[in-house]
């Protein structure tokens, strides 16, 4: 039965061929399984990524969003990704890169098969950013669908030096609003890399990447400072991300970056040249 959380699962299979016939956008939630200090859940990211991914739909379908009703789909989440990085701490379950990307791309297939043209990854764990950046391309090109990710940004908190990435004061906050019974604060400690801090050029955001482990920053998982989190600056942090996802499903669903460069708008003979190249000829 299609309910309010239009959860794509728990239609039948006449129902979800009615989906198929529309227009549909597919929302996917990625998250990890992963060490997130002695104070949060190993599926914190998981957790966070699911619940935004589900109040984004429902809200976007019941039109909240700028452009009206958005014919979204909350699909299953991603639980195991690329967490490896965070392996050398009890807790970490990951799959390679190379796997990860497989996933996702036969998974375009699939839901092209069904009839989605457009799909959004609401992804919370930084670890999958980059290949996921990587696998819209792949998703594109292999299966035709549009592609988009929404990764968020960093929320820093005021005492951690931009080095809020990993349990900190963020993701604390929010999981104090979300799921509150899953933290114990009175373990909570700040770990800050204050040998990234201070660099100009290098960091997480900066100019210069770095490739990094979870323990070259932290001895206990935690890259940032929880001591000062707190629930209301978890559910202003999770209300921001869910009104970013709705307002970009509204653009989603209508998204066509072609629009302005192609037909009328190319010049005769540009156009008849791209024709004869896609047709296995040459320029005039």
């Amino acid at each position: 039965m299609i309910g309010p959380a239009r959860r794509y699962a728990d239609l039948s299979t006449v129902e979800a061929a009615r989906v198929g016939r529309g227009d549909p956008v597919a929302v996917i939630p990625a998250g990890a399984i992963e060490p997130h200090g002695p104070h949060l859940p190993l599926a914190t990211d998981l957790i966070v990524a699911e619940e935004v991914a589900a109040r984004a739909v429902a809200a976007a379908a019941a039109g909240e969003g700028a452009g009206g009703e958005v014919d979204a789909w909350l699909m299953p989440a991603l639980g195991y990704t690329k967490s490896d990085e965070h392996s050398s701490f009890p807790g970490a379950m990951w799959i390679t890169a190379d796997t990860l990307l497989s996933q996702v791309r036969e998974l375009g297939s699939a839901l092209s098969a069904s009839g989605f043209g457009r799909v959004l990854f609401v992804n919370c764990h930084g670890g999958n950013s980059a290949l996921l950046e990587v696998a819209l391309r792949e998703l594109r090109r292999r299966s035709g669908l549009r592609t988009f990710l929404y990764a968020g940004r960093a929320n820093p908190g005021p005492t951690e030096l931009g080095m809020g990435i990993h349990a900190g004061w963020a993701e604390t906050s929010m999981m104090l609003h979300l799921r509150t019974d899953l933290v114990d604060m009175s373990v909570a400690e700040a770990r800050i890399p204050t040998g990234v801090a201070g660099c100009q050029h290098i960091g997480f955001t900066g100019p210069v990447k770095f490739g990094w482990l979870a323990d070259d920053l932290s001895d206990t998982g935690v890259i940032g400072d929880p001591t000062g989190a707190d629930p209301d600056t978890g559910a202003r942090l999770v209300a921001d991300h869910v009104a970013t996802v709705v307002g970009a499903l509204a653009e989603i669903a209508v998204f066509d970056p072609a629009r302005g460069v192609r037909g009328a708008d190319l010049s005769a003979d540009l156009s008849a040249d791209l024709s004869a190249v896609a047709a296995g000829g040459g320029p005039r």
